[in-house]
């Protein structure tokens, strides 16, 4: 038989013989197992020896050894059922937080008290008087854990005149006895997100005053570490070990993730108890609008830079250096665009089951996407530099000129750039080169930071060369002579240098930008905008440049000639009679010598 003594204590210690009464084995319990009365019995113990005589000096470090000691020794883990592990998880969360508070209290001279032991680590903070600053908070750590809790919440749940107590426990072993017995399987509720979640963190307690439980005026915040490091496809849910008819279960009520990354989620609650992270699965589904959206805008800038590419290779007028930088990139534009459009950049799910493709196939996709839109952004940056250098230079407006731009040191960088930044990437993470969605990189381990370091570094050097060229621009332009200082000239020059800074970059940093409320503006204008980056180039490099459209009036014209003439031939010898060619030949050769 299982029985509950007798606790003789003082009103203060009210929530612990509240406790006892609560998971009382007499009665109903008493058929369970010999290890659960055991358990319980221990429990009950070390509170009789913690609160059975009120002029005990108590000892938080005595208190925390023997939880962790019975945490450790009971045979209950490995041989209690589910119901009976869950109980004792009950039992002991609330057993421990209410032994520390009374012990923290009895020391009113120890502000701070720390306790680590091979289970568990507890550190307790007393708080006396009023609080200095409305805002105040104190941090309490215990392991890598971290409680963040207002200084009014400590005081107003006071129990003594003027002190106030908070404590933060971290279990070194809970979560493990939790995830190998499933507790929580079977209360969770079905098709939610914790249907299919599993433990990452040490389970912690947050308690104040004498522990009871309390609605917080001001939340509390939890900094949990995970035990695993974060995937990509799974999302941090924040829970509390919630008891309802003697049962726990953890419940997401009252707690939000404000923040995670891989090795830490933030958790901030409206109530303290006992609390960890689950991992969730995540059920990527991507938005329609914006796949419609960048399939018509891919497929229109495709045949924006066919064009473009067929220009600059056709038009000899205008070849020169920076219709060579220009066709680079709209190749390598093309190319990568081209490849981001095809079903074999899908994984898992999203692929046709005939093009799912084996990792090492998929990593080497990766690794040319990664290479092809590192070589824009490589060609970018010629391209800036190449714009100040001419406008540096500037002694008459000739587009067509002869550049200083070195033309051996141009495909060695665009190319060779890009290749280093791939080979150096692979060689780091070489696991790096797939998501669970697409063939493209991980965010793991800020494996992404491969291809945003550059962009950025590329992106802020752009930006620094425009400015310059827009200020040279400005102090240079009064100086040329008349013809060239002209408005139209001036606009044409401006105009040029800040559509060439939209192109080279600016597109690309509104994908920095999709976080907080405004994720979703952003994910649509970053999807618009560089979906539609080869109709900008078209725009920009062949309609606005005079002498293209020069050639393209020359080329229309001559195909109209040509039509023109193919007509007339036709009908002038739809028009030769067939019933006699001598008739014919007189009046014909007769015409021609006369003409």
């Amino acid at each position: 038989m299982c029985e509950v003594p007798s606790i003789n204590s003082s009103a203060e210690f009210e929530g612990i013989k509240e406790t006892c009464r609560n998971f009382s084995l007499q009665g109903k319990w008493s058929s369970r197992s010999s290890s659960f009365c055991s358990f319980f019995n221990s429990t009950l113990d070390i509170l009789m020896s913690t609160f059975g005589d009120g002029n005990t000096e108590l000892s938080l470090e005595n208190v925390t050894l023997r939880f962790s000691a019975l945490l450790n020794s009971t045979s209950l883990w490995d041989g209690g059922d589910k119901w009976e592990v869950g109980s004792a998880v009950t039992v002991l969360l609330q057993s421990v937080e209410l032994a520390t508070l009374a012990t923290a209290l009895r020391s009113p001279e120890r502000t701070t008290q720390n306790v680590t032991t091979e289970s568990l680590a507890v550190q307790t903070r007393l708080v006396t008087g009023n609080c200095s600053r409305d805002s105040e908070v104190f941090m309490l750590r215990a392991h890598e854990e971290t409680m963040v809790v207002h200084c009014d919440t400590v005081t107003g749940a006071a129990t003594q005149a003027g002190l106030g107590a908070a404590a933060f426990i971290s279990y070194s072993t809970l979560d493990s006895i939790i995830s190998a017995r499933r507790l929580s399987e079977g209360n969770l509720p079905a098709g939610g997100k914790l249907e299919k979640s599993h433990l990452n963190s040490r389970v912690v307690s947050g308690a104040v005053g004498d522990g009871r439980p309390i609605h917080l005026s001001r939340p509390a915040n939890f900094t949990l570490r995970h035990r695993q490091a974060k995937k990509e496809e799974e999302e941090a849910l924040c829970v509390y070990w919630k008891v309802e008819a003697e049962k726990g279960s953890w419940s997401p009520d009252g707690c939000t993730a404000v923040h995670t990354n891989s090795t830490h989620t933030t958790c901030s609650c409206d109530h303290l108890s006992s609390f960890a992270v689950l991992m969730a699965p995540t059920t990527v589904t991507e938005s329609y609008p914006l796949t419609i959206i960048t399939y018509v805008g891919l497929t229109l800038s495709l045949l924006c830079l066919f064009l473009t590419i067929l220009t600059f290779l056709l038009c000899r007028s205008i070849r020169n250096v920076s219709t060579s930088l220009h066709l680079q990139l709209c190749l390598c534009l093309f190319l990568a665009d081209l490849l981001f459009l095809t079903p074999v950049t899908r994984t898992g799910s999203q692929c046709p089951w005939a093009l799912c493709l084996p990792h090492v196939v998929c990593a080497v996709i990766a690794g040319l996407l990664h290479y092809l839109f590192l070589a824009c952004f490589s060609w970018m940056l010629l391209e800036g530099l190449h714009l100040f250098l001419t406008v540096r230079n500037l002694k008459v407006v000739n587009y067509t000129s002869a550049s200083r731009f070195k033309r051996r040191f141009m495909y060695p960088f665009g190319y060779g750039f890009p290749a280093l930044v791939v080979a150096i990437s692979a060689a780091v993470n070489p696991d790096g080169y797939r998501t669970s969605k697409h063939c493209w990189l991980s965010l793991e381990r800020g494996f992404r930071w491969s291809f945003l370091g550059p962009v950025c570094a590329i992106i802020l050097i752009n930006i620094t060369f425009f400015a310059l060229t827009l200020w040279i621009l400005r102090n240079r332009l009064s100086s040329l002579n008349a013809d060239v200082s002209t408005l139209r000239d001036h606009r044409l020059l401006t105009f040029k240098a800040i559509a060439q800074l939209f192109i080279l970059g600016c597109t690309w940093s509104l994908g920095l930008l999709q976080v907080g409320p405004a994720a979703t503006v952003m994910a649509y204008l970053f999807t618009i905008v560089n979906s539609l980056q080869g109709a900008f180039i078209f725009l920009v490099h062949c309609l606005l440049n005079r002498q293209v459209r020069e050639e393209y009036r020359r080329w229309i014209k001559e195909f109209r000639t040509s039509s023109t003439k193919s007509q007339t031939s036709d009908l002038s010898m739809s028009a030769v009679p067939t019933t006699s060619t001598k008739t014919v030949r007189g009046p014909l050769l007769c015409s021609s010598t006369s003409l």
